[in-house]
């Protein structure tokens, strides 16, 4: 299929992550000078921060399927048309090493050119996934 709108391309990615496709094919449906970035705190969290090129990209996946496991990953709607989308939804995922539940809301800001992602900012409660990586929680909100 000839990927020609954003709404496209998310819809695309998330259907190829949901059937278990390795890192390096998610990586290929991403420009290799893509703007890639998941705010928060890296020292915490290894897999999230700026990734550079398909092989960033492909680290960000590996890293994911490693140390976490995938309870829901829930798409409520995409707004947009065109090259640019916005993505809302929510996730669980569970830290492997703490045995800590995330639960967040999502946003991804994703734009294409081309067929491919040049652009993804995913904005999530960055607070409650470095809590769930953590050895110790504050009273953060996360489950665990």
């Amino acid at each position: 299929m000839l990927i020609t709108t954003a709404r496209e391309a998310a819809t695309a990615l998330f259907a190829q992550l949901r059937s278990g496709a390795s890192p390096n094919e998610l990586a290929e449906r991403f420009d290799e000078s893509v703007d890639w970035f998941i705010p928060g705190d890296t020292s915490v969290v290894p897999w999230i921060g700026r990734k550079s090129g398909r092989a960033g990209v492909a680290e960000f996946y590996a890293q994911l399927a490693v140390m976490t496991e995938a309870k829901a990953f829930d798409v409520a709607t995409i707004v947009g048309d065109g090259d640019r989308c916005v993505v809302l939804g929510s996730l669980r995922t569970t830290v492997l090493a703490t045995g800590r539940e995330i639960g967040t809301d999502f946003a991804f800001d994703i734009e294409i050119c081309g067929g491919l992602i040049t652009r993804y900012h995913m904005f999530e409660d960055t607070l409650a996934v470095a809590a769930a990586c953590a050895s110790h929680v504050t009273g953060t909100g996360a489950q665990g």
